[in-house]
């Protein structure tokens, strides 16, 4: 290993992590296929031509060998898991070129897709992979990654409304949605819902409780139903609040006695909030930033 090679390791490191993270959906995880990834980076015995490419065939086969173990598939096959959310500094990644690929919409999409799926998506339209390197790397000819391909892109152009809002819209649509929560206001939430909206809440595989309201175990559907669910945990629940950007977004961390409790992110089109995301699996809210002195 020479401080070349670390250098060169080092400088792709956001990307890296960032691509893990995409894949996994977990940035504790994704740091370890990127460490593993640098082992074999530092102990290789060929010449690199692309050490981008080399690296990302590194993290990518490292990942789809972990998406496949039995105790991942059991992980992802909760209805009601979600991908960890992460302020990008804190977690590493820094800014990415398109923040649409790290937010948290598009990486519920991803983790519903089959890591073949999710491999081929990612290497073709963010690494801009051939066929044929991409069929070497998952395993399959070239004619099914083009079909795995066709599969993945239809998944998520059925949600890519919900990728490209703007902050402001973020922003605005989170402080409506928080006071009328606060207050109680059923009338109000559905009126900033849409009508098909989705809320999903992590608490984790032993789930969680606060108040005397359980996380839910399913996606709850429908504007009217997610305004009732909302605003009976709202009264139950009285902590301090702030808010911060994560996964690229505007969205909320509530505090208790001082350390994360949950965070809440949605995801927005036409002016309407379509998925409210609600994460509470405390293992997994390691990297929402710094406190600020402020609250919502």
């Amino acid at each position: 290993m020479t401080t070349a090679d670390l250098d060169v390791f080092e400088a792709h490191r956001p990307l890296l992590v960032a691509h893990a993270y995409r894949m996994l959906g977990d940035l504790s995880r994704a740091e370890d296929m990127v460490q593993d990834a640098w082992l074999r980076w530092s102990g290789r015995r060929v010449d690199v031509e692309s050490p981008r490419a080399y690296l990302v065939t590194l993290v990518t086969r490292l990942c789809f060998t972990e998406l496949t173990s039995a105790k991942t598939r059991h992980e992802e096959s909760r209805s009601d898991r979600l991908p960890e959310p992460i302020d990008l500094d804190e977690g590493g990644i820094g800014r990415v070129e398109v923040l649409d690929r790290v937010s948290m919409a598009f990486l519920v999409v991803l983790q519903r897709l089959t890591p073949a799926e999710r491999a081929v998506l990612l290497l073709r339209e963010v690494f801009d992979f051939d066929y044929k390197d991409i069929a070497a790397l998952v395993g399959k000819s070239e004619a099914a990654c083009r079909k795995l391909l066709e599969r993945a892109r239809q998944h998520v152009t059925e949600e890519k409304r919900l990728f490209s809002a703007s902050p402001e819209a973020h922003r605005r649509l989170l402080a409506a949605f928080t006071d009328a929560a606060s207050a109680g206001n059923i009338e109000a939430l559905v009126g900033l819902l849409a009508e098909d909206a989705v809320m999903v809440t992590d608490g984790g595989a032993e789930g969680r409780r606060a108040g005397g309201i359980r996380n839910l175990q399913a996606p709850l559907k429908g504007a009217a139903r997610i305004a009732a669910f909302v605003a009976a945990t709202a009264r139950s629940m009285r902590l301090e609040s702030e808010v911060h950007e994560l996964n690229g977004q505007p969205a909320l961390v509530f505090y208790h006695e001082g350390a994360p409790f949950a965070a809440l992110l949605l995801a927005v089109a036409d002016d309407r909030i379509h998925r409210v995301f609600f994460h509470a699996d405390l293992g997994r809210l390691r990297y929402l930033g710094s406190r600020v002195a402020r609250r919502l």
